[in-house]
């Protein structure tokens, strides 16, 4: 088994990535959501991925861990990204297009797409503007980009667009941590010990709370793509926690409805996270879809 780091070019930046298992195995690539950094993706989670016979690569997206951060480009305010009142730094495209760009910069594509949360939404773009870079998707907790489904609670929403001020550690992880309790599986064991050490380790690479709001800015500012995504032809997988108080479940249902032949998997008890009881399940679920892809030899038209 390697696990290789390092920092590519794409797209007129830089990004940080990791890769578990052999590269000449069929390859499956990791997007992670709103503020999250690569290592979100369980290293288990990842091992079971390579173990199964395929070359897995995490990465940070713009704004977050080892990638370029675009602080030149300031930070909105809650309320602007709220309102839309102001243009957005990056869009989702812009996103999916750096990530076309890794997969070029390593030579892997096409490739097996797993995005969770707004990785979805990037992995959903990427699909849509390079087909040719896509085998299969496997879409976690996420949606359509419709303002109709996967409403979060009021709850969640006023929490994550609540005012982000500098913070020193100690108070940065306490702050996930409790977001976390709010957003995570109420079916499964609250990981307190996990989730202080994956705050404290995210911390210590790159804390930019600016980073946050110009990705959820992406994210505000998305369009519905629920009638372009009837043009994708791959082997998809939307899993979903049927208890997600982030995005509803009913965003995963509309986004299994969107794409042609799509497979919908709900969790009971899951919520917005990846509880630790689910790894093996989750990895059996992607590698199925991108066992399905590889057997079909499938590609976007």
């Amino acid at each position: 088994m390697t696990e290789v780091s390092r920092t590519v070019p794409a797209h007129g930046i830089e990004l940080a990535c990791e890769s578990f298992g052999e590269p000449d195995d069929s390859p499956i690539v990791l997007i992670m959501g709103l503020g999250a950094q690569m290592i979100a993706w369980p290293d288990e989670l990842c091992r079971l991925l390579a173990d199964a016979g395929y070359f897995v690569v995490r990465f940070d997206n713009r704004d977050a861990g080892l990638s370029s951060h675009l602080r030149d480009r300031g930070a909105p305010t809650p309320v602007a990204v709220l309102t839309r009142r102001s243009r957005p730094p990056y869009s989702i495209d812009d996103m999916a297009d750096d990530t076309a760009g890794l997969l070029r910069a390593l030579d892997v594509a096409p490739a097996h797409v797993v995005g969770a949360s707004m990785g979805g939404f990037i992995a959903q773009a990427l699909a849509l503007r390079h087909p040719e870079k896509v085998r299969s998707l496997s879409l976690i907790m996420t949606s359509t980009g419709s303002r109709l489904v996967g409403h979060p609670r009021l709850s969640v929403a006023a929490r994550l667009t609540r005012r982000r001020p500098e913070l020193d550690r100690e108070a940065a992880i306490n702050s996930v941590v409790e977001t976390f309790r709010l957003i995570g599986s109420p079916g499964y064991p609250f990981d307190e010990a996990r989730m202080r050490d994956l705050a404290g380790r995210s911390y210590d690479r790159a804390y930019d709370p600016g980073g946050v709001l110009r990705q959820l800015a992406a994210v505000a500012t998305q369009p519905d793509r629920s009638r372009r995504l009837s043009a994708l032809g791959v082997p998809t997988v939307v899993i979903h926690g049927m208890d997600d108080p982030l995005v509803a479940v009913s965003g995963g249902r509309a986004l299994a409805k969107s794409i042609p032949g799509a497979r919908f998997v709900g969790f009971p008890g899951m919520g917005h996270d990846l509880p630790r009881e689910l790894w093996p399940r989750l990895a059996e679920v992607i590698c199925a879809t991108a066992a399905a892809a590889d057997a079909q030899g499938s590609v976007t038209p």
